[in-house]
């Protein structure tokens, strides 16, 4: 193979590379929250991701902020080991029908605090809530988060995507179209045009590299 073809064919397969790893890292980043069985109406499961955007200090707490517009008559959260988990109920600004219920006041956040190492850097973890009934005629519920590092930084994922710029630190946000899985779900609609834009890349890299490398005859008897 001559030399220039190796260093085409090792160009591109490294730009592909490139483009699926930025687009898995930017899919990755954010505080995310997803559902296996959330459907308006229903009960549903849903499970925050929480990863460690650190090289040295740890997650020691979460704070998940419930929708008081939206506001559900069962939250159950999940008991984990190394975590302290705590439901706070607040009374409503105005009384609100959910199913066959009137609800005046109800769990608006769920906190978990490390009574452990918590979630080391680069890692992640995953918390629950069991919660229902889930709104029926709304397409979205945001879920606004705030995590809490070792040194005492705090990330707040409470901004909204504006004039479809993506936004910085995103609420976590579960679509209620239909039943979701925590592959499909993201808090950015941003993630799954990086995850197109990321196979896209790796197609149009090995295409490139099957045309760059034809032998030359067969070009010039085309």
């Amino acid at each position: 193979m001559p030399k220039r073809f190796a260093l085409r064919a090792g160009a591109i397969v490294a730009a592909s590379a490139l483009v699926v790893i930025g687009a898995a890292s930017s899919a990755s980043a954010h505080v995310t929250v997803s559902s296996p069985d959330a459907k308006p109406g229903g009960y549903a499961k849903l499970v925050f991701r929480v990863p460690t955007e650190s090289d040295n200090t740890s997650t020691t707490k979460l704070v998940v902020s419930l929708p008081k517009d939206h506001p559900f008559a069962h939250v159950g959260a999940q008991v984990k080991d190394g975590w302290k988990v705590e439901k706070k109920e607040e009374k409503l600004p105005a009384a609100v029908k959910v199913g066959d219920v009137t609800l005046t006041k109800a769990i608006t956040t769920v906190t978990w605090t490390a009574t452990a190492a918590g979630i080391p850097p680069n890692d992640f973890d995953e918390f629950s809530l069991s919660v229902g009934k889930l709104p029926e005629g709304v397409d979205a519920l945001s879920f606004p988060a705030d995590q809490t590092y070792s040194d005492g930084e705090v990330v707040k994922w409470a901004d909204v995507a504006k004039d479809g710029a993506e936004a910085e630190h995103p609420a976590p946000t579960l679509k209620l179209a239909a039943a979701i899985t925590p592959v499909a779900a993201s808090t950015d609609s941003s993630d799954t045009l990086a995850r197109w834009l990321g196979g896209g890349g790796l197609v149009v890299g090995l295409l490139g590299l099957a045309f760059g490398l034809r032998p030359r005859r067969a070009v010039e008897k085309q």
